[in-house]
């Protein structure tokens, strides 16, 4: 891991907190989210704010699988085209 701040090829690194080294509140957010082994890099750099990691994963899962008039497939498609705009790996 890099620290926060440096860079790698040009690309900012946000340092993170890996599930197996997690202690107190953020091992309690890892596991209420699931976490087990690896995190996905976008809840990953909200480690160093566990309240804010699992308010976000609860966001997420409300978008994805909330009762809405979209269909999965849609919600998926469409968070594909966002991310390819954003020139983001999805």
């Amino acid at each position: 891991m890099q620290p926060d701040g440096e860079t790698t090829d040009g690309i900012a690194w946000i340092g993170h907190v890996d599930p197996k080294n997690a202690e107190g509140e953020l091992a309690e957010a890892y596991q209420q989210i699931g976490v087990r082994d690896r995190v996905a890099a976008i809840l990953g750099v909200q480690s160093l704010h566990p309240a804010a990691m699992a308010a976000h994963s609860s966001h997420y899962r409300e978008i994805m699988f909330g009762d809405t008039p979209l269909t999965r497939t849609e919600r998926e498609a469409i968070a594909v085209v966002v991310s390819a705009l954003n020139d983001c790996f999805y």
